[in-house]
């Protein structure tokens, strides 16, 4: 078994297979998540689980966060029995989330303070990278703290980056989920331009997929169109709260502005479906 032990906190569809690549690879893995439930696949492959964040930090060395926004990572840390009700010397805290840089920078400076070290390191990919062990990893912050966690992040991603000082992974995240809507509407609007001119969505989808424009992206997307299941593999709410965060950071360009305005439409709708739900937006 690996020596280190290593904590995680949020087990939504991301949380779960990835803290599950963890566990395959032989790592002590200690689990906690607000809905208790939610970590019982994790115990059947021998997992354990905490009551809360403060008693997680107490018998680990490597704490991972993966939940939903700033506000959840505030809870994480500053909530009754939080981490930072724990003593967090000596500790690496990695934050996986997509959240903004500001708040990964305050945080580090409190863990520097109480002698812990944090790391921005939030994923690029979905559920499916996440089940193969497939993300692609960015990181943010001191270089010795990450390469100490290097060999973990990499049993959950085929790369694990640092691309710079601490809050840079979010912003390397927040550059590329501006990119992925992009992809989403335009995919959407090309299939249903196509629709309007007669061709079908398969036959359309089967030339895009063999062209140069064709990815893993518009592959996927596009199976989730032509059997119109828009099961949220990625939510639709959350690319409008990861365009938001973009905004806030300075991105204004004409196609930042209409994608976010798109889809801020299609959130009260099909928020809860999956972000290629867009089509439905704009076909209306």
């Amino acid at each position: 078994m690996n020596t280190v032990k290593i904590g995680w906190i949020g087990l939504g569809n991301m949380g779960i297979p990835m803290a599950g690549q963890l566990i395959k690879a032989d790592y002590a893995v200690t689990v906690y998540n607000r809905t208790e439930g939610k970590n019982a696949s994790l115990k059947e492959m021998g997992a354990s689980a905490a009551e809360n964040p403060q008693e997680l930090i107490n018998t680990t060395e490597v704490v991972i966060i993966m939940v939903a926004d700033d506000a959840a990572v505030d809870q994480v840390f500053n909530g009754t029995n939080g981490i930072f009700d724990a003593d967090i010397s000596g500790k690496v805290i990695v934050n996986m989330s997509t959240v903004s840089p500001a708040i990964s920078k305050r945080m580090a400076a409190l863990c520097q303070e109480k002698g812990g070290q944090y790391l921005d390191a939030p994923v690029s990919g979905s559920v499916k990278q996440a089940e193969t062990g497939q993300l692609v990893i960015m990181g943010g912050g001191d270089e010795a703290a990450f390469n100490k966690v290097k060999p973990i992040l990499e049993k959950v991603g085929k790369l694990a980056k640092l691309v710079g000082a601490t809050g840079a992974g979010n912003s390397a995240k927040l550059a590329i989920n501006s990119l992925l809507a992009l992809y989403a509407q335009g995919l959407a609007e090309t299939v249903l331009f196509a629709n309007e001119q007669g061709i079908a969505t398969a036959d359309l989808l089967e030339l895009i997929n063999n062209a140069a424009i064709g990815n893993v992206f518009t592959k996927i997307k596009g199976d989730a169109i032509i059997t119109d299941n828009y099961k949220a593999a990625f939510a639709l709410k959350h690319i409008v709260k990861d365009l938001n965060l973009a905004k806030a950071e300075g991105i204004s360009s004409p196609l930042a502005k209409t994608t976010l305005h798109t889809f801020e439409n299609a959130a009260s709708k099909y928020g809860e479906e999956d972000i290629i739900a867009v089509i439905k937006q704009i076909k209306e």
